[in-house]
């Protein structure tokens, strides 16, 4: 008899640990995408260049002098200095033509392409910047794909706003889950809760193993579900290995301790919960709930 009873008691504690393991998957799964989200979308931001024109007959000195200013300044993530040589190479293998074999001359610019950090990538930002740069005299114009910036950035403030309201619902969710989960477990055991309440058993003795039992549930779940989320992105990043950029170490950090203390916290407050109200009850009130 009492083998079984101990059995029992361990199936009860795997499939509580299973349960609550998918619940802190999806949400682990959820907070990934929205982190990987901010990354990705500083990622985009970073790629879109202010490309500075230069004028004709700019000196070499001139032209370092200028990159000099702008490599210093806090807004310039890296520069790129691309010579009308350059233009024009990259340019005839692209068309498979050469401009000057008809023109007689070289049509194109010299300039230096500066990208931008991601919060300063924004028309806002942009502008003091660009008027503090034509201040010299050998930029003759400074272009940047503004129309392509602001829709980006409308964009993500839109997605940010959708994924953010999905991590709440989706927290609230996790919350009712793992409790209905918990609950079935001290369901299953409040004729026990109510005996030792009898015996003269003090309440925080009673709580005692429900609280242990049920923060081990909340730790091993915790584990499996970053084990899953780990084993999930590293078979994503053996077929699309270029998407490394998105998981970066902070990122897993925070992901890995939010299921942690989610799982942890979770369980622990739910049992609690759950052990007090059974605890409330006389013996009549246990046959009909």
């Amino acid at each position: 008899m009492k083998q079984k009873k101990k059995s029992s008691i361990d199936i009860q504690f795997v499939t509580a640990t299973i349960s609550t393991s998918l619940v802190l998957l999806l949400l682990g799964a959820v907070v990934m995408v929205v982190l990987s989200a901010q990354s990705l979308s500083n990622h985009v931001r970073e790629n879109l260049t202010l490309s500075l024109l230069l004028n004709e007959g700019v000196e070499q000195k001139e032209i370092d002098r200028i990159m000099t200013y702008v490599n210093a300044q806090s807004y310039t993530k890296e520069l790129q200095y691309i010579s009308k040589e350059d233009i024009l190479a990259e340019q005839t293998a692209s068309m498979g033509l050469d401009p000057t074999e008809f023109l007689g001359y070289n049509p194109y610019t010299a300039s230096i392409e500066v990208k931008l950090k991601a919060a300063y990538a924004n028309t806002d930002s942009i502008v003091p910047i660009k008027n503090r740069l034509m201040r010299y005299t050998q930029i003759r114009e400074i272009s940047y794909p503004s129309e392509l910036m602001d829709s980006v950035n409308d964009n993500i403030r839109k997605i940010s706003a959708v994924l953010l309201s999905l991590a709440l619902a989706l927290s609230l969710i996790s919350f009712a889950l793992i409790n209905n989960t918990i609950k079935l477990t001290i369901y299953s055991q409040r004729f026990l809760l109510h005996t030792m309440k009898l015996v003269g058993a003090s309440w925080a003795f009673i709580r005692r193993p429900f609280l242990m039992r049920n923060l081990g549930i909340g730790l091993v779940s915790g584990l499996l579900a970053n084990l899953l989320i780990g084993g999930g992105i590293a078979l994503l990043l053996r077929y699309e290995p270029q998407m490394v950029y998105l998981f970066t170490l902070p990122t897993m950090s925070v992901v890995g301790a939010t299921v942690m203390v989610v799982g942890i916290f979770i369980t622990w407050v739910c049992a609690y919960i759950s052990i007090n109200r059974f605890l409330k009850m006389t013996a009549g009130d246990l046959y009909y709930i």
